[in-house]
């Protein structure tokens, strides 16, 4: 496993008993000099480990990877898409994803996409092929613990994801300001650039007994556990892991109907669905369940099971096993 920096991948990699490979110039940020230099450093780590199959994620590292890979003669070359990135921008960067998803289409041995939106998206916009292109479900660990509810007076809402777009963290604020003060009490877990945008907010609305910013966290299961409800209000999503999780954990889930999130959250049976950049509906869907708890087990009840009958973390493994060792045996080289 390649990556930059010491993360969650990492730490996973190292807990698996994985080799791990430090990247120093394949970074999240577009940079024609780090990208360069990036496409040249996994140029010759692919080189010197000889790999029968490089499989590649998230838009840039993907891009390079693919390049790096084809360049030196892999012979399988495997793309997971986690949300296409041209429906994440808008104007020239939009345009821009587009047109590099399209051409290196023909470097790419099989496409994964984590949801089936997913995958009628990259047909219709031609960034892969219907012959070459599966869906494989993001999976969750179902040993972590379910959620009792929070012990507070008051429910406890909570959201996980990266402060920065397409993650509209700015949307949730807005709708807590809808709801009448001393029903909820929210946490936001995660980090990132529009972090300060998102707590000039906080302050501006008088929201601060109401929402704390609780940053990059390593207790996320026990937070969920901890927690009524679960709240997502991105702008774009590909199958979200985070839905996953609080699925697992057994929360109902209020989140924007975007991407692959209708393929995780059925509306009222799992969860409730509102349309994205909407504060006033996504307030009454937390207000709704907020007044409710029978519904909010109901939900997180029949989410729990969801995930367990769909999404089970084991089952997702084995289908990328199921895929390597199909695509090995077409090529006529060895299955591990």
């Amino acid at each position: 496993m390649a990556a930059h920096g010491q993360g969650p991948l990492a730490a996973a990699a190292h807990a698996a008993g994985a080799r791990f490979i430090e990247l120093e110039h394949v970074r999240r940020a577009l940079s024609p000099w780090h990208d360069s230099l990036g496409l040249l450093e996994l140029a010759t780590i692919v080189r010197r480990e000889r790999p029968h199959i490089v499989h590649v994620n998230s838009a840039k590292a993907a891009a390079l990877g693919r390049v790096a890979a084809w360049l030196t003669r892999v012979p399988i070359r495997i793309y997971t898409v986690h949300g296409w990135s041209y429906t994440a921008h808008t104007g020239a960067s939009s345009a821009l994803y587009l047109w590099v998803e399209r051409l290196l289409r023909p470097l790419t041995t099989v496409t994964v996409c984590v949801a089936e939106s997913e995958r009628r998206a990259g047909l219709e916009a031609r960034t892969c092929d219907e012959a070459t292109t599966v869906v494989i479900h993001n999976g969750v660990d179902l040993t972590r613990p379910t959620a009792p509810g929070s012990a507070a007076e008051r429910c406890r809402l909570v959201t996980v994801g990266r402060l920065q777009a397409p993650k509209d963290t700015m949307t949730l604020v807005r709708a807590l300001a809808e709801l009448p003060r001393g029903v909820c009490e929210a946490v936001i877990v995660g980090d990132g650039p529009d972090r300060p945008t998102v707590e000039n907010e906080v302050r501006r609305l008088g929201l601060e007994s109401v929402v704390q910013l609780a940053g990059e966290r390593n207790d996320v299961p026990e937070l969920l556990a901890a927690s009524d409800v679960f709240v997502l209000s991105s702008r774009s999503e590909g199958l979200p892991l985070s839905i996953l999780e609080a699925m697992a954990a057994g929360l109902p889930v209020v989140a924007t109907n975007v991407g692959g999130v209708s393929e995780l959250v059925v509306e009222e049976e799992t969860g409730l669905l509102v349309p994205p950049g909407d504060p006033q509906a996504l307030a009454g869907a937390i207000e709704r369940l907020l007044g409710d708890s029978t519904l909010r087990r109901r939900l997180g009840g029949a989410g729990r099971l969801r995930a367990e009958q769909r999404f089970d973390l084991v089952s997702t493994c084995q289908a990328h096993l199921d895929l390597y060792s199909a695509l090995l045996a077409a090529a006529g080289l060895p299955s591990p």
